[in-house]
Parts: C-alpha cells; sequence; structure tokens
C-alpha cells in the first residue's frame, strides 16, 4: 500500500503544495528544479514582461521535447523492424535451401 505523501513546490515564485505518492516525490522535485532552471534561462535570454509568458515558453519547450523523443523512437522503432524484417527474409531463404 503507498501512503500519500504532502510536499510542496516551488515553480515561478509560487507555491503549490500537492498530495501524491510516496514513489512520485523524486520525479516532481526533479521536473520543478529543471522548470525552474528553463525559466532563469529563459529570463536571462530575453526581456520577459510577466511569469505566464516564461511558463508558457516552458511547456513549449518541455511538448516539443517529448514530441521529439517521440518521432525519434518511431523511426528508430521502423528501422528495427526493416532490419528484422531483412533478416527474416535471409533465414527464410537459407532454411529454403
Amino acid at each position: 500500500m503507498s501512503d500519500k505523501l504532502k510536499i510542496k513546490l516551488s515553480i515561478a515564485d509560487r507555491v503549490y503544495p500537492l498530495t501524491i505518492q510516496a514513489e512520485q516525490e523524486e520525479g516532481l522535485r526533479i521536473a520543478a528544479k529543471k522548470i525552474e532552471a528553463m525559466i532563469k534561462q529563459f529570463e536571462q535570454s530575453y526581456a520577459v514582461r510577466d511569469k505566464q509568458d516564461v511558463l508558457a515558453m516552458c511547456a513549449l519547450q518541455f511538448a516539443a521535447q517529448t514530441e521529439q523523443k517521440s518521432i525519434d523512437n518511431s523511426s528508430e522503432v521502423k528501422l528495427m523492424e526493416e532490419k528484422l524484417r531483412s533478416l527474416n527474409n535471409l533465414l527464410q531463404e537459407q532454411l529454403a535451401t
């Protein structure tokens, strides 16, 4: 049985109280740190008027990374399938002779 854990995460100068599964804590804390680092990077690189703009850019950045990984994984799977098909054809040819 998993125990619920109450934590507080600070993102963009706001505190968010959360009730989570204990095994989620590390991932959430790491994610919050990555968001904070990205916020600082955007604030240093661009003239930002408010935190909402920065948070929108962070969300876009993370979503783009996720989508790119999905595209890359899909390409790798297709390549692997082609190689397996080729290997299977070679085995079938050898077994037929």
